[in-house]
């Protein structure tokens, strides 16, 4: 148990193991360790947004995901006892990523399988390992670990990254705020099997003035996951909530009747952000840096962008291809996402479930009477898509974006455009920096990028490249993560150079 490594990943949850099983298959030494004695059987994050498929093609993981998960084909509202509106989710943002759906995958399977890659690739979740504190030197970390038979060691680490949840002992260690607040109602969660038509597989919304319930397809048909909520409860009073205690009038309201409870947990919902993601050579990501209602299933998905945005940048510094610099960018461009985040799940969950007459008719009758009109505007349903499946995010204002060609921005998200010639994706499953050209690339660019090892994709020119904005001839440079960071109209290696100078940043 005693030893080095270059990054010391403390807690095991979905952040965790994608960070370290990035940053594994960039050569770094990692080790990752968890409080909990066993691999948690409960789970409450259930969506995989397009945004975290795209980026699980590097690790080799899409395509398992996708097969043990399962498809949400519809988002239905009621209210009142009744169905008022489906939104269809199957292909609707079939122009925009491979993966134009809602994936339904639990968490607890989702560790499963990442921890089970993470010991394929040789690396080990050592469990019951307790963080007791840490201090820093000059060129690394000394973290004070307690294994699980009790005995206490020292492991030196050149970084620590706290993905340790809420209660981060990481954040505690580093004394770094975590403002925000607690909602009032008790969530609970529930995995059941029934029948009726709220369990056909998709998702169910219940809008009405008892509490709020939704009803995620688990399968085709069956089985789903319950998440509703309670009314104010004391902390003792949550404590001792059974099932029986909850709703039956907005369980019932859905139509859903339960014919085994195969699980059921209680918990209270926050909304915080920490204060700083960064200090010296410690990390936050995940619920530990930010936590927030589970509306929109962005949370885990944050998470994991959060270990694909710092994985990358740890790999380079490691490996002498990038000074320190680049470590703070990885609070700059995470930090604000997590913020906007945290208000807007905040604003929908609160609609969700406010009390009085107006709020009661934004639910009851606003929403289920637009929902429909909106499920056919194209442009509504884009803006969704986007919203939800984090494929809008982009990084504009941080430090590595720079430039504009055709519609897209340094810092925007590499858009999907497949032409007969080749699917632009496919590149991007090797997690570096990259320069692409839509059209004709000039010889000096070709002549710049071999001499510095730096990959050179160049895709005919074709229609469907400006329909997804980009630029004829144009250069785009893209990072490890997929996202553009120059954005030039013309494909001239000065420009390339120019940025990776000024930022002492190295193609190699």
């Amino acid at each position: 148990m005693n030893g080095s490594c270059d990054v010391l990943v403390v807690g095991a949850g979905p952040t965790g193991m994608v960070l370290a099983l990035a940053l594994r298959r960039s050569g770094v030494d990692v080790r990752i360790i968890d409080q909990a004695e066993h691999a948690g059987t409960a789970s409450r994050a259930l969506a995989v947004q397009a945004r975290t498929l795209e980026l699980y093609g590097q690790l080799g993981l899409s395509d398992d995901v996708i097969r043990q998960g399962h498809r949400a084909e519809g988002f239905n509202l009621w209210s009142d006892g009744r169905h008022k509106a489906r939104f269809s989710l199957a292909d609707i943002g079939k122009d925009l990523t491979p993966y134009s759906f809602l994936l339904i995958y639990p968490q607890d399977r989702h560790e499963r399988l990442l921890e089970s890659r993470l010991a394929a690739a040789g690396v080990a979740v050592e469990r019951g390992t307790q963080l007791l504190g840490y201090s820093e030197e000059p060129d690394g970390v000394r973290a004070r670990l307690r294994a699980a038979d009790g005995r206490e060691h020292v492991c030196e680490a050149r970084y620590l990254a706290g993905c340790d949840g809420a209660r981060s002992a990481v954040r505690r260690e580093m004394g770094v705020d975590f403002p925000g607040g607690t909602y009032a109602r008790v969530f609970y969660v529930a995995d059941v099997e029934g029948h009726g038509p709220a369990m056909n597989g998709e998702i169910h919304v219940n809008f009405d003035e008892s509490d709020f319930v939704a009803v995620f397809g688990m399968s085709g048909t069956g089985q789903a996951r319950l998440i509703g909520t309670v009314r104010e409860e004391s902390e003792e009073r949550a404590r001792a909530l059974r099932f029986d205690d909850v709703s039956r009038r907005a369980i019932g309201s859905l139509g859903v009747g339960v014919d085994r409870l195969n699980w059921f947990s209680t918990y209270r919902v926050h909304h915080r952000v920490a204060a700083h993601f960064r200090k010296g050579r410690a990390f936050l990501a995940g619920d530990a840096g930010h936590i927030h209602s589970p509306a929109g299933g962005q949370g885990m998905n944050t998470g994991i962008g959060d270990a694909f945005n710092l994985g990358w940048k740890l790999a380079a510094v490691l490996a002498g291809r990038a000074g320190d610099a680049l470590l703070d960018s990885y609070e700059a461009e995470r930090i604000g996402f997590a913020r906007r985040l945290v208000d807007t799940t905040d604003r929908v969950f609160t609609l969700a479930t406010a009390e009085g007459h107006v709020a009661d008719v934004v639910r009851r009758r606003l929403v289920p009477n637009l929902m429909p009109l909106l499920s056919h505007v194209d442009a509504a349903r884009e803006f969704l898509f986007r919203t939800i499946s984090q494929t809008v995010l982009h990084y504009r204002s941080g430090p590595l974006a720079e430039g504009v060609a055709g519609k897209l921005h340094g810092g925007d998200r590499m858009p999907w455009a497949p032409s007969p010639q080749g699917d632009n994706f496919e590149p991007l499953k090797q997690p570096v920096w990259q320069v692409h050209v839509y059209g004709a690339a000039p010889a000096a660019l070709s002549e710049w990028c071999a001499s510095r090892r730096l990959p050179l994709h160049v895709f005919p020119w074709h229609p469907v490249h400006d329909a997804a904005g980009l630029l004829e001839n144009a250069m785009y440079l893209v990072r490890p993560d997929a996202y553009i960071a120059l954005a030039a109209r013309e494909a001239d290696p000065a420009g390339l150079a120019r940025f990776f100078a000024v930022r002492a940043l190295s193609t190699g």
